[in-house]
């Protein structure tokens, strides 16, 4: 089998789907107590960095992806698929998924 070697320009997402690039989560609590691998919990925002070119609607239009590259997104918690590009990790969401925009 090939190897295939993948980066964020070479990922283009299907439909309605995203490719969110995950925050990191937070090393310590309020209280300043440091948290092992373990106990983090998933980050549920990211920023965009691909998207792709909207669901097909019966007669065949596309329905434009209400989101655009470089929005940041508040996600549901076992949302998408997870995968790691290098040291860095992303979901692969659809839209359908996304809770909201934050500013």
């Amino acid at each position: 089998m090939a190897a295939v070697s993948l980066s964020v320009s070479t990922v283009k997402p299907l439909a309605d789907r995203v490719f969110v690039k995950v925050s990191a989560s937070e090393e310590k609590t309020a209280g300043g107590i440091l948290l092992p691998d373990s106990a983090k919990e998933k980050p549920q925002v990211g920023e965009i960095v691909q998207v792709g070119p909207g669901k097909r609607n019966e007669d065949g239009t596309r329905q434009e992806v209400d989101v655009k590259v470089g929005d940041k997104v508040l996600y549901s918690k076992y949302a998408g698929t997870d995968i790691k590009l290098g040291s860095d990790e992303f979901v692969l969401l659809s839209e359908k998924d996304i809770l909201a925009i934050v500013q």
